[in-house]
């Protein structure tokens, strides 16, 4: 089922950060400060995906723009998991990235998230780099990038 993606609203924020705390374990996941720091980040977007029947948010994604764009996190409900749901966010934080001039994206992800990494790697993503002890709870990251300019907006 296709969901409805907009842009983020101020009043999406608590529903946000509590997404987040659900998806990531302690020392990955953002405190409400780093999650509005990003949000409002000179440069940044927030893509919401709602279920088209409601407007109840599915997940979330926010992105940073630049000559090599960032994907600062993307998130999505456990209920709706394996629905499509990520590759739409994903695809349209892509789009928008690359509408803005970006020819490249990159994001990071931790060594042992192997969900995450499978979903990246079938959307094009190659890992370029590990950092070790990334994450405040000593994870390292897989640094991963793809290439834009290779690819179509969909």
């Amino acid at each position: 089922m296709p969901f409805v993606v907009r842009d983020f609203r101020l009043e999406d924020f608590e529903t946000l950060w509590r997404i987040d705390q659900e998806c990531f374990p302690p020392g990955i996941a953002y405190s409400r400060q780093e999650l509005k720091v990003y949000v409002r980040r000179r440069g940044a977007f927030t893509l919401v995906a709602t279920n088209p029947d409601k407007d109840e948010i599915a997940g979330f994604v926010v992105a940073h723009g630049g000559l090599t764009g960032h994907i600062i996190t993307i998130d999505v409900i456990t209920a709706a998991r394996r629905s499509g749901v990520g590759s739409q966010l994903l695809e349209a934080a892509e789009n928008r990235l690359r509408e803005e001039g970006s020819k490249a994206v990159g994001l990071e992800t931790a060594v042992d998230n192997a969900a995450a990494l499978a979903f990246y790697k079938r959307h094009g993503y190659h890992v370029v780099n590990t950092w070790p002890r990334y994450y405040s709870n000593g994870v390292d990251a897989l640094l991963l990038s793809k290439n834009l300019s290779l690819t179509k907006a969909g």
